[in-house]
């Protein structure tokens, strides 16, 4: 079990008051009328597995229900930072620019 800080709530809650929503930042298709099935499929379902540093979105269901973005380690569950939409992805393209 890990403990994360709702950023909206402000306050560190036991992982189970939360629930994941997926991989952060993913890129939809400009034009998804255009997208064979194939790319179509792989949008939906081909999400980075990585053994590291991961951005994910989450949700604080057991309490003030809104989404947010977390950057968490998924070989040890180590935990970076948490931000609300807005300024995890200003956190996001920070990182990227980096890169």
């Amino acid at each position: 079990m890990f403990v994360i800080n709702c950023p909206h709530c402000n306050e560190p809650r036991e992982e189970e008051e939360f629930h994941y929503e997926g991989e952060a930042f993913i890129a939809r298709p400009a034009e998804p009328e255009t997208q064979t099935d194939a790319e179509w499929g792989d949008y939906l379902f081909m999400k980075k597995n990585p053994k590291g540093w991961h951005w994910e979105m989450w949700g604080h269901s057991a309490g003030c229900r809104k989404l947010f973005v977390v950057k968490r380690n998924t070989a040890n569950h180590a935990i970076d930072g948490a931000w609300t939409l807005t300024e995890a992805r200003a956190a996001y393209d920070a990182e990227m620019a980096k890169i």
